[in-house]
């Protein structure tokens, strides 16, 4: 099939629920031959085998691949992305009561927090008194040098803080980036920005004449 020509648009990020990826799951295409495109649409990308929650990245070079094994002589024109992730979740749905039930823990953390952020700053950031009042509010009593509340305050902040980072491999709960890493990331791309501008403006970059 000479003389036709391809259009692909692909988006970043794809989230999908069935271990069968197919061309119409993942782009967009456009050819002026309408039988071309639902053919293209359902040819087998990917089989993914686990069960479990994870991450895929593709090269379109890899989508143009399989549409050249079909059609040798189409030309292909991406529009879109030059890599992408597929995003792979099991369609198995949660029970109702464990969402309902992390919805509210969720809420209950941000509501005592933001009390919590709220007295300290009405207080200077004195959070011994704060803690003072609290315990004198709920106990009737004066706290001692070492009250539960300064207890649980000094192992839950360094514990908040290492699993939010979420940074050490044997204790990870999930397979995305760590916000370090998505900052060290981006560090790393602003320097390459950066070294590729001064070294264009400089004139000390290699390009054709």
């Amino acid at each position: 099939m000479k003389n036709v020509r391809l259009y692909i648009k692909i988006e970043k990020s794809i989230l999908i629920h069935h271990k069968v990826i197919r061309l119409k799951d993942v782009a967009k295409l456009y050819s002026p031959e309408d039988k071309l495109v639902e053919e293209l649409y359902q040819q087998v990308l990917y089989i993914i085998k686990d069960d479990k929650k994870m991450d895929y990245i593709f090269s379109v070079m890899k989508l143009m691949e399989l549409i050249h094994k079909t059609y040798a002589d189409i030309e292909i024109t991406n529009l879109g992305e030059a890599d992408f992730i597929v995003q792979y979740e099991p369609s198995g749905k949660e029970k109702k009561l464990w969402e309902y039930f992390k919805v509210a823990f969720v809420c209950c953390i941000v509501f005592f927090g933001a009390a919590f952020t709220i007295m300290t700053f009405n207080e200077d950031a004195s959070v011994e008194k704060v803690f003072g009042i609290i315990y004198k509010s709920v106990l009737g009593t004066e706290q001692g040098k070492a009250s539960i509340l300064e207890i649980s305050y000094a192992v839950g902040l360094p514990l908040g803080i290492i699993i939010f980072f979420n940074h050490f491999s044997k204790l990870k709960t999930g397979n995305d980036p760590t916000p370090m890493q998505v900052q060290l990331r981006l560090y790393e791309s602003d320097m390459d920005d950066t070294l590729i501008e001064n070294s264009s403006r400089e004139g000390k970059s290699f390009d054709v004449h």
